[in-house]
């Protein structure tokens, strides 16, 4: 179990990543298409999956974004916006 968790994570992490390089590059289509594959993952994935990424991808990107100073609002789809607000809010920012 401890190696299926690490799995889901990693690969969490790097779908971020791969996300991120690409808004670096500027190929904002295919970082949307990336979003919305996320968001797609969300939606339909068991609430493990969901956990991971809004605890993961959700909030790597966004951080990344916000470092980057990054439009959020026009990039991620509804269900990933949601869960950046509520990440937000929960922080106390």
């Amino acid at each position: 179990m401890k190696n299926k968790i690490n799995t889901i994570y990693k690969q969490a992490e790097r779908f971020a990543e791969i996300t991120n390089k690409a808004i670096i590059s500027g190929n904002i289509s295919r970082a949307k298409k990336l979003l919305n594959s996320a968001e797609n993952i969300f939606e339909t994935g068991s609430n493990e999956t969901k956990n991971v990424i809004s605890n993961v991808y959700v909030y790597s990107v966004s951080t990344f974004m916000e470092l980057r100073h990054c439009n959020i609002s026009n990039l991620f789809p509804k269900s990933l916006k949601a869960e950046y607000i509520k990440q937000i809010n929960a922080s106390g920012v």
